[in-house]
């Protein structure tokens, strides 16, 4: 079977935030994009950490709580990221996805810049594309 490689079927434009911003800002974010999660890069455009949708609702329920700003994204993100290189494996990523809790992973060149992001649907996407063309060639094949 031929490599599928991430940069084949990442998103080339995630969310992203900074670790200043508001966590209102990053809420927006969210309701814009409909993204569930995204990286939090510096003012060079490295990996720093990441933020979910999940870790911006529980801080917004705050806010609305005590009617005022209560957080910044460096509250939140998580610093231990998962990350991924163009060059690997979208099976190799699906496995660990099966393994990990990421719904999404920030994809970064070996300098730790920031490329992109995969997720489980663009990983289900490319194995799907890859099963529907070996299917089509077999069928063609067959009829040969």
């Amino acid at each position: 079977m031929e490599s599928l490689k991430v940069e084949e079927y990442m998103n080339h434009y995630p969310v992203t935030f900074t670790a200043e911003m508001a966590v209102e800002e990053a809420s927006l974010r969210f309701l814009k994009t409909k993204q569930i999660g995204g990286p939090v890069i510096d003012a060079n455009g490295k990996l720093i950490g990441f933020l979910s949708e999940s870790d911006v609702l529980a801080k917004m329920l705050e806010t609305i709580y005590y009617n005022e700003h209560v957080a910044d994204v460096k509250d939140l993100m998580r610093e231990d990221v998962l990350s991924m290189k163009p060059y690997d494996s979208v099976i190799e990523l699906g496995q660990l996805m099966l393994k990990n809790k990421p719904k999404v992973y920030p994809v970064i060149d070996d300098d730790g810049n920031l490329l992109g992001t995969i997720c489980r649907n663009d990983v289900l996407h490319a194995i799907d594309q890859h099963l529907r063309a070996n299917l089509k060639a077999g069928k063609e094949h067959a009829a040969h």
